[in-house]
């Protein structure tokens, strides 16, 4: 019987960073390649992807990748996977053209990119593998079954159940889930960011009956954000414009590049009446709707600059209807509070959809029972969400008569190891690091760098130089005292004096000793500078000693 192990890269006791690994026998499927946006701690860091080490040890091993949609946190992270493993990855036509244009612009080649229907039959590596409709807020979306002889190890993806459906590519295909269901599962892997919900997400998924009054009773101008990759919500906002005959500007290329590849595969096509194009929007207009769109953060920053006045194309009005139909997401807090703050110094009405009210497109806690009926798993892991969330999905579990010891939380590089149809271990760990991306893939950065950066924002620098003669190593320039967030030179002449008199003494008693040496000097400079203003400010700030050696031949 086929050997089975089940562990996440990413996703689990977090949000975001969505990585999957399936190993039947010697061939390891993946299952999404997503990144999730840094905590507040992690300054400078742009986003965090999946440590890959375990599969580029393993490459050989690695037989494809399934990609079940376009968001950010199951796809974004790909590119970083494919510049160091050349693998096909399996997705949906509309995700497929996304992915071509990302991997050209990263300059990546010689990747297969397979566009598969929503339900298909594949045999990757000898294993196959079986992809069913389900329904979110991205076209083509689908979940994953793979099949062994212990049963299909299912994973469902992101997903709600909304009956109301009826576009082909939203649309959800439970006959092929109770299916699936009938011919055995070992395993089902289900999402846990909305566990918490009570009843199903659908319709509050929907935000048309929330922003239409908003509409009806605008008398100027609409400026309204959405998620770029939202396109379920955006059709909306599109439908809400036409309806009350107002024109729609696109402020992000982006998004209209995305209406393009819906329109090239017959999914939406944009009422081109409705629309103005760039050359065609003035920012004086007044009976339009100008859709903000960005993904995570971006977002809510795009929008406060422009409440800032340092954007160029537009600015928010006294008379403006601002509605910020972006409801807050893990990682984007601080951001989006910042953004409110600006606009109310703007005037205008300003109308936010919140959370509570309005569900994204996640499944609540009946759309989860209703796949553990369908698909009757042995075996229940829950993931895609933080700890708590997971405990809340199990729970559900033991609800619909599963026993704890058939209910598996995992940590991510925590392996499951099931032989014969049965659970036999979860004790085998892969070490992870994630990987920070610091705008160039190469510059991940460290926990020494995120120190560095905590410091600075918080102690300051100082910086100390010096010049010596390279061949008498006397003094002959500074030192010169330099300082950044800790104090005002003005106001500290003493701290700057005492700071050079160390800087001096160390050298010339370094030189005197004949134990000199320029990088072990600057090292005990910094040692005693920090000690020194430790004791003076409280503060303990990044110190930079510099130590030039000059050739001074005259």
């Amino acid at each position: 019987m086929d050997q089975v192990r089940i562990f996440a890269l990413g996703g689990l006791d977090e949000n975001g960073k969505n990585m999957f690994v399936v190993e039947v026998n010697e061939a390891i499927i993946l299952i999404e390649a997503g990144l999730k946006f840094p905590d507040s701690d992690q300054l400078g860091v742009e986003f965090v992807i999946p440590d890959f080490s375990y599969l580029i040890k393993n490459k050989d091993r690695v037989k494809g990748i399934f990609i079940t949609h376009g968001h950010d946190d199951v796809i974004a992270a790909l590119p970083y996977l494919l510049k160091q493993i050349k693998i096909p990855v399996y997705t949906g036509a509309l995700t497929a053209n996304i992915l071509h244009d990302m991997l050209k612009k990263e300059g990546i080649r010689d990747v297969k990119i397979h566009k598969i229907k929503r339900t298909s039959r594949q045999n990757v590596g000898g294993v196959t593998v079986r992809t069913f409709p389900m329904t979110h807020a991205y076209p083509d979306n689908f979940g994953v079954a793979i099949e062994s002889s212990q049963g299909y190890i299912v994973y469902t993806g992101e997903f709600i159940i909304d009956y109301d459906v009826l576009e082909e590519e939203y649309m959800c295909d439970l006959n092929e889930l109770s299916e699936i269901g009938k011919k055995g599962v070992l395993c089902l892997l289900n999402e846990s960011v909305s566990a918490d919900k009570e009843g199903h997400t659908a319709p509050k998924h929907r935000v048309t009956n929330l922003i239409e009054p908003i509409f009806e009773g605008a008398e100027h101008r609409i400026v309204i954000s959405a998620y770029r990759q939202s396109l379920f919500r955006i059709i909306e906002i599109i439908d809400l414009a036409r309806k009350f005959n107002r024109k729609i500007f696109f402020y992000d290329k982006e998004l209209r590049a995305l209406l393009n590849q819906m329109e090239i595969l017959g999914y939406y096509k944009l009422p081109r009446e409705i629309e103005l194009t760039e050359k065609q929007f003035d920012d004086a207009m007044d009976d339009v709707v100008v859709l903000i769109s960005d993904s995570g953060k971006n977002l809510f920053r795009k929008i406060q600059n422009i409440a800032m006045h340092e954007d160029k194309n537009i600015n928010f009005r006294s008379d403006d209807t601002i509605i910020i139909a972006s409801p807050v997401v893990s990682g984007t807090e601080l951001e989006a509070a910042n953004m409110e703050n600006e606009i109310y110094k703007e005037g205008g009405k300003l109308f936010s959809l919140k959370s509570k009210t309005v569900y994204s497109m996640h499944p609540s806690s009946e759309d989860l029972k209703m796949m553990l009926y369908l698909f009757k798993p042995k075996y229940y892991i829950p993931v895609k969400g933080e700890y708590r969330h997971l405990v809340v999905n199990a729970n559900l579990a033991t609800k619909m008569g599963y026993r704890p010891d058939k209910i598996v939380i995992l940590d991510n590089g925590q392996i499951a190891a099931f032989e014969n149809k049965v659970l036999k271990s979860v004790a085998d760990h892969i070490e992870l690091e994630d990987t920070m991306i610091d705008g160039k893939e190469n510059w991940d950065v460290t926990g020494v760098v995120l120190k560095d950066r905590e410091l600075l924002s918080t102690d300051g620098v100082m910086i100390v130089g010096v010049s010596i003669d390279a061949k008498t190593k006397k003094i002959i320039g500074g030192p010169d005292v330099q300082t950044r967030g800790l104090i005002y030179l003005k106001d500290a002449d003493y701290i700057v004096k005492e700071v050079g008199n160390i800087c001096e003494n160390t050298i010339e008693a370094e030189v005197k000793d004949h134990v000199y040496e320029n990088l072990a000097t600057r090292t005990n400079i910094r040692d005693k500078v920090t000690k020194y203003l430790m004791k003076e400010t409280g503060k303990r700030p990044m110190v930079l000693p510099v130590i030039i050696e000059i050739n001074n031949k005259a």
